[in-house]
């Protein structure tokens, strides 16, 4: 099964996510979103398999979020793409694709729920 986990090197909670990938005996593809962001087409396809609107993939804490006003709900989905696309760091973290699962490890045991079982 491949496994890639979007990832930021200095979240504690991606580097958690990431050992606990290495620790099912995986080796992930690890794809750091902020100096190599999704492009809209897989971004979109992501929030359709995480069935979230991409107000719930928003991250807030430590962003441009306040300062770009995301907060207010006039904003559109696709407004808020475009935002995410421009500020990377806008998007919540890590997401992990494993096979054709897809998952928000929030929190890091979130993970196990799509790594393959350890025999």
């Amino acid at each position: 099964m491949s496994v890639t986990i979007y990832h930021k090197p200095n979240c504690s909670t991606s580097l958690k996510v990431l050992g606990m990938i290495k620790a099912a005996g995986v080796t992930p593809k690890v794809i750091n979103y902020l100096e190599n962001p999704p492009s809209r087409k897989t971004l979109v396809s992501l929030l359709r398999r995480l069935k979230m609107s991409p107000r719930d993939l928003l991250r807030r804490k430590n962003t441009p979020y306040d300062e770009l006003g995301l907060g207010d709900p006039g904003w559109s989905d696709e407004q808020l793409i475009d935002f995410m696309l421009a500020h990377p760091v806008l998007i919540e973290r890590p997401i992990v694709v494993a096979g054709r699962r897809v998952i928000l490890a929030r929190p890091p045991e979130e993970v196990l729920k799509i790594l393959p079982r350890a025999v």
